[in-house]
């Protein structure tokens, strides 16, 4: 009997590889997507999806979705608390392993890992270690289609939100640019592909600019603010 996972589903490229590849290794049962999401404005956290577009992508990839609500700017402490009774929940219902389409962050899945461990779950990696640059490859030649929604502005101007990724757009990427985003430098909407029953069915509305001010690390550090451009994107 294969173990039961839920799915930690970011709405991206990286998630819908990674779920991609555990259904083709089939020794996992996915029952249900995980997906953390702003609990004012109804949006996937940092990618900036709407809801309405994420309920359609589990309603296409065919499983129950489980909404973490995390208030506007959540603590740390916040975070890791709901979390924590969320996962615990889900364990309750027999679901042993946690799925991740993180690649190389080891301090994440440091921390992912010893999350689940603390309550006797495993997390699973599948992308884990994995060339970004085959990976991305990959992902398009399996016929997945992804829009970039959210790019941070350290790394990427306004022009590159709201476009689909293909060999033109990476190709344009900086050499400073992960080609999966994988230090947040874009964040993604998959549309259609392999997992999806149909595809998702959307259209673009406006590029807004949004700042977030920087975390002082020392006392003494400056103020300083990130900046990212969110494209909207509207069910249809």
């Amino acid at each position: 009997m294969k173990p039961k996972a839920v799915f930690n589903w970011s709405s991206g490229k990286d998630s819908a590889l990674a779920f991609y590849k555990i259904q083709q290794k089939n020794q996992t049962e996915i029952t249900t997507l995980l997906t953390s999401i702003n609990k004012e404005f109804q949006r996937i956290s940092m990618h900036g999806v709407p809801t309405s577009l994420l309920e359609k992508q589990a309603e296409s990839i065919g499983l129950p979705l489980i909404k973490m609500e995390l208030p506007k700017e959540p603590s740390m402490e916040e975070y890791r608390d709901l979390m924590s009774k969320t996962m615990s929940d889900i364990q309750a219902t027999g679901i042993t392993q946690s799925v991740f389409g993180d690649i190389f962050l080891e301090d994440l899945r440091k921390y992912r890992e010893d999350q689940l461990n603390s309550i006797g779950m495993e997390a699973i990696f599948p992308l884990w270690k994995q060339n970004t640059t085959d990976l991305i490859h990959e992902f398009l030649d399996l016929g997945f289609k992804t829009i970039v929604t959210c790019v941070n502005e350290t790394y990427l101007d306004k022009s590159f939100a709201g476009r689909i990724i293909d060999q033109n757009f990476i190709k344009d990427l900086p050499g400073n640019v992960d080609p999966c985003g994988e230090n947040g430098e874009f964040h993604t909407f998959t549309f259609d592909g392999p997992i999806f029953k149909n595809p998702i069915q959307f259209e673009i509305g406006e590029t807004v600019k949004k700042t977030y001010p920087k975390p002082k690390v020392n006392p003494e550090d400056e103020d300083g603010e990130y900046v990212f451009w969110f494209c909207d994107l509207v069910l249809k």
